[in-house]
């Protein structure tokens, strides 16, 4: 990511919406920006096939579920905000993650442009191939400023959205337990 060509754009920004770029509460904001763009998009360098271990699982074959995980991302359709928490399960079959490769794994996908839909679907997806486990689930609940801020101005609108796989589907009381559990 080239921070001094991403502060080039956003002083012409500032100076597009009519502001002035050397007012003195602007002149260092473009490179405020830049800086913080290297957080906030940080995912597209990251790869959870190099950062994930994986361990062999010793005969534990109970759900694993890592809930209320905070995450930050940017909606992809207006590059504002949209954040909430995350709840990722598993049914281990041979492997295991370390319990913080969980949290890790929304960190990498979340830290893009996105949208909701495509976030939860590349965490459990991610998760089933690194594992291939007997099966994933994943929950985002998250609050977007573009239905906030702008558009239709819903101050307490929560998305829901889950992804689902193996006994997650086939099994209704694997999903029903998950659900139960991440309450």
């Amino acid at each position: 990511m080239n921070q001094e060509n991403i502060s080039k754009l956003i002083k012409q920004l500032i100076l597009e919406i009519g502001e002035d770029p050397n007012r003195e509460g602007l002149l260092e904001t473009p490179d405020r920006v830049a800086k913080s763009y290297t957080k906030l998009f940080e995912g597209y360098s990251e790869d959870p096939k190099n950062l994930i271990t994986v361990f062999d699982n010793e005969g534990y074959n109970e759900m694993l579920i890592a809930k209320d995980i905070d995450y930050y991302s940017m909606c992809e359709h207006h590059m504002l905000p949209f954040f909430g928490r995350a709840f990722i399960g598993y049914i281990p079959n041979d492997k295991i993650i370390g319990l913080s490769k969980m949290p890790r794994m929304i960190e990498i996908f979340s830290r893009r442009l996105q949208n909701q839909e495509r976030l939860t679907k590349q965490v459990a997806d991610s998760l089933n191939d690194l594992l291939k486990p007997k099966g994933v689930g994943v929950v985002l609940k998250a609050e977007h400023l573009c239905m906030k801020a702008r558009g239709v101005e819903k101050q307490n609108c929560e998305i829901i959205t889950s992804h689902f796989t193996g006994l997650f589907i086939k099994d209704d009381r694997t999903r029903s337990e998950f659900l139960n559990l991440i309450k």
